[in-house]
C-alpha cells in the first residue's frame, strides 16, 4: 500500500488529507486555516480523535510543518519516508496544462507565471508546493489543475468573440474551473448508470459558493460555464457570473469607482449576497424565502433560472444528455434547489423522485423511473483524484 497526500493550499488556508492508494482509504485529513495569523487553527481528525489547536501560524512552511509533526506524534506515520507522493490542487494551468505532471523547476515556474490569470490562488499553491518539497524532498510532487480537464474544449467553445489579437496575446479564452470535481463526478455518474464513460452524455452542475456546470460527452469536457476566470457563468454566492460588460463602465462613472473596486463588487458583494442584501449562504436564503422575504426570493429565482439557461444550452449542444449530476455543497444537500431546478425542466422529460430527492452527501438516483434523463445527486471528492493522479506517478 501507497501513501498518498491530498493538498489544498489557498492564501490563508491549506486542506490536506492522506489516503492509502490504491485501496483509497483516509487515513487523516485536517485543516489549517487563518495562515498569516497570531490566532492560526490546526485540526486534524484521526480515527476517533479531533485535535484543534490555536497558535500563531506565520506562513505556509510553519502550516506544512505542523501538518507533518502532528502525523509523527499521532503515529500516523512511523517516518516521513512513508509519504510517497504529494498532490497538489492548482487552480490554473492555463493551455499549458492538459493533464496532471510531475513538479519539477520548470514546472512550478509555470504555475507562478500563471498568478496573472489567478492571482488570488496560484501564489498560495506555489508556497504550498515550495513548503512541502523542502519538508519532503522524497516523496512525487504532483500538479493537479483544476483547468487541465476543460482542455479538451473546441474553440467555439472557448474562444471570446473578441480581438483575436487578445488571444493570442494575453490568453484571453475561457478556461473553466471545479474540472477536477466534474471529472470525478462524472466517472461515477457512469459507474451508477453501468454504462462505460465513453459511450455517455452529461451535464454535472457543481454548486457550492462557487458554482460551475459542465457539458460532458465520452468523459470528455465539451463545454463549462466558468470562463477566463470563476467569475463567469452562473450567479453564485458572491460571485455575479455572466452580465452585459458594459455595466462595470458605466456603474464605475456613476460611483466613482476603480477597475479594481468595480471587479471587487462583482466578485464578493454580488450572487446570491448581492440581489437578497443578506446572506451568500443558500441555507440562510431558504429560511428568508420561508419567510416570504421578497429580495430573497428574486435571488433565489434568479439563481435557479441562471442554472436552467445553462442546462438548456448545453442540452442542444450535446444533443441530448443521459444525466444530470448535482455536487458540491448546495448540490448534495439542498433538496430545494434541486428540486426548483428540475421543475423547471419539465419540458425535457425529467421528473423527479420527490422521496429520493430527501438525499443528502451520498450517491443517489433522484428521479423517477420513467424519467427521460436520469438524475444523481453525487458527492464530489476532489482529494480522492488527486490521491489517483499523484498514485499514478509513484506506483
Amino acid at each position: 500500500m501507497t501513501k498518498i497526500l491530498s493538498v489544498n493550499a489557498g492564501s490563508s488556508s491549506l486542506k490536506f488529507q492522506l489516503l492509502e492508494m490504491p485501496a483509497q482509504t483516509v487515513i487523516t485529513k485536517g485543516l489549517v486555516e487563518r495562515i498569516g495569523f497570531n490566532d492560526g487553527v490546526f485540526n486534524i481528525k484521526f480515527e476517533d480523535q479531533k485535535i484543534e489547536k490555536v497558535l500563531p501560524i506565520k506562513d505556509h512552511s510553519v502550516a506544512v510543518h505542523l501538518l507533518l509533526e502532528a502525523l509523527l506524534d499521532l503515529k500516523i506515520v512511523k517516518n516521513y519516508d512513508e509519504i510517497s507522493g504529494v498532490g497538489h490542487r492548482v487552480v490554473h494551468g492555463g493551455e499549458k496544462f492538459d493533464r496532471s505532471v510531475v513538479i519539477t523547476n520548470e514546472v512550478l515556474a509555470e504555475i507562478d507565471a500563471l498568478s496573472e490569470l489567478a492571482p488570488l490562488h496560484n501564489p498560495a499553491h506555489v508556497l504550498g508546493i515550495k513548503a512541502f518539497m523542502k519538508e519532503l524532498p522524497h516523496a512525487v510532487p504532483v500538479a493537479v489543475f483544476d483547468t487541465a480537464f476543460h482542455q479538451t474544449m473546441a474553440e467555439d467553445a472557448y474562444l471570446y468573440p473578441v480581438k483575436y489579437d487578445w488571444y493570442k496575446k494575453y490568453g484571453v479564452r475561457k478556461y473553466g474551473f471545479h474540472g477536477t470535481s466534474h471529472q470525478y463526478v462524472a466517472k461515477q455518474c457512469a459507474k451508477l448508470m453501468n454504462k462505460p464513460l465513453e459511450e455517455t452524455k452529461m451535464i454535472t452542475i457543481h454548486l457550492g459558493n462557487g458554482g460551475s456546470l459542465t457539458a460532458i460527452k465520452g468523459g470528455h469536457s465539451v463545454d463549462t460555464s466558468m470562463g477566463f476566470t470563476p467569475l463567469a457563468g452562473i450567479m453564485m454566492g458572491t460571485r455575479s457570473g455572466d452580465i452585459d460588460p458594459a455595466v462595470l463602465p458605466f456603474v464605475m462613472a456613476k460611483e466613482n469607482l476603480t477597475v479594481d473596486q468595480a471587479v471587487n463588487a462583482l466578485n464578493k458583494e454580488s450572487g446570491l449576497y448581492g440581489v437578497s442584501g443578506e446572506s451568500s449562504d443558500m441555507r440562510d436564503i431558504l429560511k428568508l424565502v420561508a419567510q416570504k422575504d421578497e429580495r430573497a426570493m428574486t435571488a433565489f429565482n434568479l439563481y435557479v433560472k441562471r442554472i436552467c439557461d445553462y442546462i438548456g444550452a448545453y442540452y442542444i449542444y450535446l444533443g441530448g444528455v443521459d444525466a444530470l449530476v448535482f455536487t458540491a455543497g448546495i448540490g448534495e444537500n439542498s433538496t430545494p434547489v434541486r428540486k426548483a431546478i428540475v421543475d423547471r425542466l419539465g419540458v425535457l422529460g425529467i421528473q423527479l423522485d420527490d422521496e429520493a430527492n430527501q438525499v443528502m452527501g451520498e450517491e443517489q438516483l433522484i428521479s423517477t423511473p420513467d424519467s427521460q434523463i436520469k438524475v444523481f445527486a453525487i458527492p464530489t471528492n476532489e482529494e480522492l483524484m488527486i490521491a489517483e493522479d499523484t498514485y499514478a506517478f509513484v506506483k
